[in-house]
C-alpha cells in the first residue's frame, strides 16, 4: 500500500482509501483491467466503492499521467500502471492484452514546430495469440 500511495504523491495526487487501493490494484494486476473489472474485483472489500468512483479515479490517474489508458480495444478502455515504455499486443480470439518490450530502436521521427513535446505514445499490435493459435482460432 505504501508503494501506490508513494505513486500517488509523486503524480500530485491526494491519496484517499479509494486511490490508493485502485492504484495497488492496478500495480498488482498487469491484466489491463477495464473499469467494471476493477469495481467487481475490489467491491468485496470495499462495499461501499461505486463504479463512478472508480472511473473518477482513473480518470485523474491518467490525468496526472500516474497510469495509461489503453484504447486498444474499440469497445473498452483498459488501463495499465506500468508506466515504463512497452507495447501491447491484443489476441483477437480471446481479448487478451499481452505487454512486450518496446524496442528502443524505432525511427524517430522529427516533432513539427508546432509540437513541444510527446509525453505518450502507445505502440499497438493485434493479431492471435500463442494458447488461441494452439487452439486453432
Amino acid at each position: 500500500m505504501e508503494k501506490a500511495t508513494q505513486h500517488l504523491v509523486n503524480h500530485g495526487i491526494r491519496p484517499s482509501v479509494q486511490r490508493v487501493a485502485i492504484m495497488e490494484y492496478l500495480m498488482k494486476h498487469h491484466t489491463h483491467p477495464t473499469v467494471d473489472t476493477i469495481y467487481h474485483d475490489l467491491l468485496a472489500t470495499m462495499p461501499t466503492l461505486s463504479r463512478t468512483t472508480v472511473y473518477n479515479t482513473l480518470e485523474l490517474l491518467h490525468s496526472h499521467n500516474a497510469v495509461q489508458a489503453l484504447t486498444i480495444d474499440s469497445r473498452n478502455v483498459h488501463y495499465d500502471g506500468m508506466m515504463s515504455p512497452h507495447a501491447h499486443f491484443m489476441c483477437r480470439c480471446c481479448g487478451r492484452i499481452i505487454d512486450l518490450p518496446m524496442h528502443s530502436d524505432l525511427p524517430a521521427n522529427p516533432l513539427p514546430e508546432h509540437v513541444s513535446r510527446v509525453e505518450q505514445i502507445q505502440l499497438n499490435y493485434s493479431g492471435v495469440c500463442d494458447e488461441c493459435n494452439k487452439n486453432n482460432c
